[in-house]
């Protein structure tokens, strides 16, 4: 099969950089530029982020996740499943998120 006809494979947090930013409509120059890389660098280093070519750095990862409005463990999440929580986690008020994480302490005996 020829690569033509398939997507190159893609890293977990280049995958899911990609999917945010084009939900939110930004062109990868432009999430470049929103975490502080060159404008004339910027869409060849988040298109190399994206593909797997380079794996980001740790802190250029986390102003990645910042830009995007998502927790960082989403970002490195292999569990879709799981990522969808973390994404859901992020986007309660603190009281919800309260609410949701002691309903998860509660004894199995009592479920």
């Amino acid at each position: 099969m020829s690569r033509a006809k398939h997507p190159i494979s893609q890293n977990i947090t280049g995958r899911r950089i990609r999917a945010l930013r084009e939900d939110l409509g930004w062109s990868q120059e432009k999430l470049g530029v929103a975490i502080g890389i060159d404008e004339s660098s910027a869409r060849a280093r988040i298109s190399r982020y994206e593909l797997g070519v380079h794996e980001p750095p740790l802190p250029t990862v986390r102003l990645i996740a910042d830009a995007l409005n998502v927790p960082l463990s989403y970002l490195y999440c292999e569990d879709d499943r799981v990522a969808l929580l973390l994404l859901g986690l992020h986007r309660l008020d603190d009281r919800q998120r309260v609410a949701v994480c002691s309903s998860c302490y509660e004894s199995p005996r009592n479920q």
